[in-house]
């Protein structure tokens, strides 16, 4: 990691990542992977990571994916990048405890880091590339560190509505309407929600090749019951934000509603929905 400050142009991110969403992230480790480790298989397979491939996770977070990608390439280098100092700590530490040598971690934003020309033979992320300020500019600078024939694999969200996190979030938003579920948008989570605008942005923007969007799905593991789940969902960074702008009364009610959505998927063990991402791939 270089010893000056990262160039960052996706400062309102930073500030969120280095802020309480990157310290709630990094307490809730373990959580946050059951919610999204499902879909790891899939990702993994689709990156088809050989064992002395040079490989980039963008958007690295607490590096569970990092970890798993250097297991497989085992006489390769894996280097996480993510813009939260938190996230990187535990993702060092993590790597540390498992023994998992052949990685590395930097701090910076994907969308202007000075990656060296070619460097990877594989780029992938893990739901951390849809909060790009611009992302043709950051998909160009990933391809730049692509040798050429690199490729890329990544998840990213399909639009809430209709699922079942969207019915968690419909509860929500007859109390707090700011909540109330997204289709495909333009920024935020759901940034890349339409595969025509995936398309877009990496083949006639970013100069990717051959880019396909296969949808998949997964089992989110979110609490060992229904009160447990709803109180981290009450604590993830945009439901405690909105939840903060209305009176506690409202507040209680809304997670009071939150809880009793989460029943729908509550199981003897644990509360457990199911999920969709679309699976992107790419080729430089």
């Amino acid at each position: 990691m270089s010893a000056t400050a990262p160039k960052i142009v996706n400062s309102h991110q930073a500030e969120a990542w280095n802020g309480y969403e990157g310290e709630h992230w990094a307490a809730h480790r373990d959580r946050y992977d059951a919610v999204n480790s499902g879909f790891n298989g899939a990702l993994l397979d689709a990156a088809a990571i050989g064992e002395r491939d040079r490989v980039l996770d963008v958007g690295c977070g607490n590096g569970q994916v990092t970890r798993l990608a250097a297991r497989r390439a085992r006489l390769g280098q894996v280097t996480g990048v993510d813009l939260s100092g938190p996230m990187l700590r535990t993702a060092r530490l993590a790597a540390l405890d498992e023994h998992v040598g052949n990685v590395t971690f930097e701090r910076g934003d994907a969308q202007v880091h000075p990656f060296p020309d070619g460097a990877f033979d594989v780029a992938i992320s893990r739901f951390g590339v849809m909060f790009f300020a611009d992302p043709v500019a950051a998909f160009a600078n990933i391809r730049r560190a692509l040798r050429p024939g690199g490729r890329v694999a990544f998840l990213c969200m399909q639009p809430v509505r209709g699922s079942g996190l969207g019915e968690l979030f419909a509860a929500l938003a007859e109390h707090v309407p700011q909540l109330r579920p997204a289709g495909a948008a333009d920024t935020g989570p759901t940034s890349l929600a339409d595969p025509e605008r995936v398309r877009a942005v990496l083949g006639d923007g970013a100069g990717f090749r051959d880019v396909t969007c296969a949808h998949v799905e997964a089992v989110q593991v979110w609490g060992r019951d229904a009160a447990d789940a709803a109180r981290f969902l009450g604590g993830w960074g945009p439901v405690r934000h909105h939840l903060g702008g209305v009176d506690e009364a409202t507040a209680a009610r809304a997670l009071e509603a939150l809880e009793i959505a989460m029943r729908r998927f509550e199981e003897p063990d644990a509360v457990r929905l199911p999920a969709t991402a679309w699976l992107v791939t790419a080729f430089r």
